[in-house]
């Protein structure tokens, strides 16, 4: 009897897959129009649309730190007509706040993670330092008197800064600010020595020679700045990486999430959407759903340490 309900299971997952999509899917990017994780969304959505033969539409879903939108995305149907295009603030809201109303693992079903983007690891020309190395040398000489700003605390840049004080055993003073724009602007004039600041932002001032770029926080070189080396090649096995992918909502049968994960990748090497993201300094990339699952896991635990040894009190 049991054998006869897998198997009435199975087929009928099947079928649904073949069928899938017959009306419009929404995708939920839990953040405003802009930046990368509406970028990829976007791409995604005409792709999918063109290849599946149904609508898909990004549906913007900001507000309360992306949790939102994440929130919908986990309390909708698992039939694969409600997708989210989730930041790595998935994993960090909830390893930052006391209570979130989702579960990154238990509630999501992964499709694919679908790009990268680093942060930059810059300086103001004054600080007498040009590599990641020197700079870790300096704090070492003078622990407590190096200032570095964030976007605020538990953003992505100010977890960069924290995991690498921690792997390289440097004390490096904390200033947080509201919006990443600000920070860079305190580098350029000297009022904070030193910060993680997005490609984004930072580039158009490392150009102009108004900050200077020691290292990029992703484990390679970006085509973006091709000339700024990962923090890696000073501090073995660093990386600290903001990231999107693309999930639905828990039981979502597995042949739709197998024929998103199919149609993504095509998308996801397309000349398209490299040019969308490389302003962002994004670059694109697909895994398999079960090597993006193990990817959040491995993303918690690193995360949680990192906030339990920097002392991050919860919010």
């Amino acid at each position: 009897m049991r054998w006869a309900s897998f198997l009435l299971c199975f087929f009928a997952a099947q079928v649904l897959a073949q069928d899938y999509p017959n009306h419009p899917v929404r995708i939920i990017v839990p953040s405003p129009p802009a930046g990368g994780t509406d970028i990829v969304g976007r791409v995604l959505a005409e792709h999918f649309t063109k290849a599946l033969g149904q609508q898909f539409f990004v549906e913007n879903k900001p507000g309360a730190g992306n949790l939102i939108g994440i929130e919908t995305a986990a309390r909708s149907a698992p039939d694969g007509y409600t997708l989210l295009m989730a930041p790595s603030t998935i994993v960090l809201n909830t390893v930052l706040y006391k209570k979130v109303p989702f579960d990154p693992v238990k509630d999501f079903a992964p499709i694919t993670l679908t790009a990268t983007a680093p942060n930059i690891l810059i300086v103001n020309p004054s600080v007498p330092v040009k590599t990641t190395a020197e700079l870790i040398a300096l704090a070492k000489q003078k622990p407590g008197t190096l200032n570095y700003g964030t976007p605020g605390i538990g953003t992505s840049p100010h977890l960069c800064m924290e995991l690498l004080k921690y792997m390289a055993g440097i004390d490096i003073q904390h200033v947080p600010y509201r919006g990443t724009a600000a920070v860079v602007t305190d580098v350029m004039s000297g009022q904070i020595a030193v910060a993680f600041a997005t490609a984004l932002t930072a580039k158009p001032q490392v150009d102009a020679g108004r900050v200077r770029a020691l290292a990029v926080s992703g484990p390679r070189r970006v085509e973006a700045m091709p000339n700024v080396p990962p923090v890696a090649d000073a501090v073995p096995g660093y990386e600290a990486m903001q990231w999107y992918g693309l999930l639905a909502a828990a039981g979502t049968p597995a042949p739709v999430i197998e024929r998103l994960n199919g149609e993504a990748k095509k998308a996801l090497v397309s000349e398209e959407m490299k040019k969308r993201l490389a302003a962002d300094g994004a670059e694109p990339l697909s895994s398999t759903p079960a090597e993006f699952a193990a990817f959040i896991r491995r993303e918690l635990e690193k995360w949680r340490k990192v906030i339990e040894v920097a002392k991050i009190e919860k919010q």
